[in-house]
């Protein structure tokens, strides 16, 4: 096994709540220069920027894994990363016929910029993406199932727009297989009081909004590989005992 270090949580110009500055190729190439080898776009129910954010990945040699963080109709946020950028924009055109129809409104919410493959802008995202869905929490498993991704419930340990915060409880169907912290202080605590997420792995990212909230290399993940089916396997793997 080998390992990398990664930040698979990262929002671009695209988010609302985003930086103007955080476009695709800037969030790249911020990763590359703090020394950081996987990192995931995802953005506020949408993976619009992707294609610009795989493409600049690409010339700079960094592993990038298409994704979205998905808010469900319990505004529960859910990473869901992709095995590959068509999986990735299917479900982002599912998501959009089940976002709220609610116009954004920039000077209150920010910007929703969408890039191109030279960091340009070249359109703008006109409903506001940072608003709940009709996709429920318990539906989300079966649906990366059938776009071919993987569930990562999202800063579990937040007071807001988290699994435990808003729904209160692991639900006693779930089926995810990791699940994500802010504050990996917390792991232990969190795993008393809910014997589920000991089953599971975890990851610890930055949710990044401007370009210098971005990881630095502390956090590793092992995979067999650095590619996206390897990375992507190992967050899903069964634990050892």
């Amino acid at each position: 096994m080998n390992s990398f270090y990664y930040d698979l949580h990262l929002n671009s110009c695209l988010s609302p709540c985003g930086d103007d500055e955080s476009t695709p190729g800037n969030i790249v190439g911020m990763s590359v220069v703090k020394g950081l080898e996987v990192i995931a776009l995802t953005d506020h129910n949408t993976a619009k920027n992707c294609p610009a954010f795989m493409s600049i990945a690409e010339q700079f040699g960094i592993l990038a894994i298409p994704g979205m963080e998905l808010t469900t109709s319990e505004e529960v946020h859910v990473v869901c990363l992709f095995y590959t950028l068509e999986d990735a924009m299917r479900f982002d055109k599912y998501v959009e016929s089940r976002i709220l129809p609610i116009a954004n409104r920039p000077a209150k919410f920010g910007n929703q910029f969408i890039c191109d493959e030279n960091d340009e802008v070249v359109d703008e995202f006109h409903t506001l993406l940072i608003s709940a869905t009709s996709i429920s929490f318990d539906d989300v498993y079966d649906l990366m199932e059938e776009f071919n991704g993987v569930m990562i419930p999202a800063h579990i340990d937040k007071k807001s727009f988290s699994l435990m915060s808003n729904l209160g409880f692991v639900p006693p169907d779930a089926q995810f297989k990791c699940f994500e912290l802010h504050d990996i202080t917390k792991l232990h605590e969190l795993q008393r009081n809910d014997p589920y997420l000991l089953s599971c792995n975890v990851i610890t990212d930055s949710d990044a909004h401007y370009l210098k909230d971005i990881n630095e290399p502390v956090n590793s993940l092992f995979a067999e590989e650095k590619s996206v089916k390897a990375v992507l396997d190992s967050l899903i793997k069964p634990k050892r005992d």
